[in-house]
């Protein structure tokens, strides 16, 4: 049993500010003290500074990107501003383009009444903790100085911010990568990628079938996408595809589906990438970096191929901070972060994608040849949402001797893990276990406890 430490953190979660679009947690007049709070932050010297905005394509951001550049541009920094655009295309232009600082406006997965406020170093990564928490007393702070007028900041849009992108990409893969002669299907969510996913495929030789790539602003992940690749599935089989691609909202993670039509999770592609890498001598220390989401079967997968692996609490930020720490190279979560720390400073759907394509051409095979690498303990993973009455606290103290008491009693080595949502108002509780009762009666104990702390 592992229970997730309290966030003492006000806007912050696991990967940025997330919340209800006009919503208190999550509007215009919040975006504009981010905006500024990030400007006083950021700004170093008498240099001109910038500020790179990107956003994926929610309805929201048409109020939060507008309220975020004044933030910034009434503190004296020009704003840079690229239309749709997948977060890790932020995070590499941030740092190609020599900006003081990056923001991505986007919910990720959420579905599209949730926006969110990611924000990125000058050298592309993740503000730190410490960071988080400096930039919360500037957004309380009422009281920062603004420049005068003659010194405020001009705003300009960047049109190839998505071909930058894509070039970017290409870099990070050898010259010598065609894929002509493949069918891909992929699925864009209706979100930042829905022109740069099927544009870098189809540059690079292969036959594209695009789902999902006419975005209104309300459809963003809505029956699609990484969290829901059904009708991707159902693509590829029809179409006799040769594999599929699912990416979220922002593009920042992916999942994978072979050429017989199953799932290639996050635990998956670090398999594929991890073995492949240690063969060619790059996976420095020989170490993957995982989250305690990750499926035991990876690791012990691993394990039998002298690879070692390190569990850290969830979200990539954490991932990311580990792999710095130790100059390892790859990590990820069964969820799609997969980060490829030689070539990115942040998660990516599309480089990880690229990468496990690089890997099928090179080794002549189908990607339903990798897929039985390891046989995955089946997870299952039940969120529940905190009513208006119940802090996420209570509720954790009153699930823990409950459901410890359920997992000592039995027999086999399951893991359960139960958590707060870092990114909604949820309690995630995650099971693995090859019992088939076990999953069911921590489902039903969790249910009646919940039912009870209502009432």
């Amino acid at each position: 049993m592992r229970l997730k430490k309290n966030n003492p953190k006000k806007y912050f979660g696991t990967d940025g500010i997330r919340g209800r679009a006009n919503s208190p947690k999550m509007n215009a007049d919040l975006a504009l003290k981010i905006g500024m709070a990030s400007a006083k932050l950021f700004k170093r010297g008498k240099h001109k500074h910038f500020v790179l905005i990107g956003k994926d394509t929610r309805l929201s951001n048409y109020t939060i990107e507008p309220a975020l550049a004044s933030g910034f541009l009434s503190m004296g920094m020009n704003v840079y501003l690229t239309g749709p655009l997948p977060t890790p295309g932020v995070a590499s232009l941030v740092s190609s383009m020599r900006c003081d600082v990056g923001v991505m406006i986007s919910a990720s997965h959420n579905e599209y009444v949730d926006n969110g406020i990611k924000i990125f170093c000058p050298d592309g990564t993740k503000l730190s903790d410490e960071q988080e928490i400096v930039l919360e007393k500037l957004i309380d702070n009422n009281n920062l100085p603004l420049v005068k007028s003659e010194n405020m900041g001009r705003a300009k849009r960047i049109d190839d911010a998505g071909g930058r992108y894509i070039e970017y990409l290409k870099s990070r893969m050898p010259s010598s990568l065609r894929l002509d002669g493949l069918k891909i299907v992929i699925d864009c969510a209706n979100g930042a990628a829905y022109r740069i996913g099927p544009t870098i495929l189809w540059e690079l030789g292969a036959e594209v079938i695009s789902l999902n790539v006419t975005p209104d602003g309300t459809n963003v992940n809505k029956n699609s996408g990484s969290t829901n690749p059904k009708n991707l599935i159902s693509t590829v089989k029809r179409t006799k595809a040769d594999l599929g691609i699912a990416l979220d909202g922002d593009a920042d993670r992916c999942v994978l589906v072979d050429d017989k039509g199953r799932i290639v999770n996050g635990d998956l592609i670090l398999g594929i990438i991890a073995t492949k890498w240690k063969n060619k001598n790059i996976l420095k220390n020989n170490t993957v970096v995982g989250t305690h989401m990750t499926n035991s079967a990876l690791v012990k997968y691993l394990e039998k191929n002298s690879i070692d692996f390190i569990r850290v609490d969830v979200g990539d930020r954490n991932i990311i901070k580990e792999m710095k720490k130790n100059n390892f190279v790859l990590g990820g979560e069964p969820s799609g972060h997969i980060i490829l720390s030689n070539m990115s400073s942040s998660g990516d759907g599309l480089l990880a994608s690229l990468e496990v394509l690089y890997t099928l051409k090179e080794s002549k095979k189908k990607l339903s040849s990798f897929t039985n690498l390891f046989r995955p303990i089946p997870q299952i993973t039940q969120s529940f949402f905190i009513s208006k009455n119940n802090t996420a606290e209570k509720i954790l103290n009153k699930l823990k001797p409950a459901l410890f008491n359920l997992k000592e009693s039995s027999k086999s080595d399951n893991r359960l893990i139960i958590r707060k949502s870092g990114t909604e108002n949820k309690i995630r509780v995650m099971i693995e276990s090859r019992e088939k009762n076990f999953a069911k009666k921590i489902i039903l104990k969790t249910k009646k406890i919940l039912k009870d702390l209502n009432k």
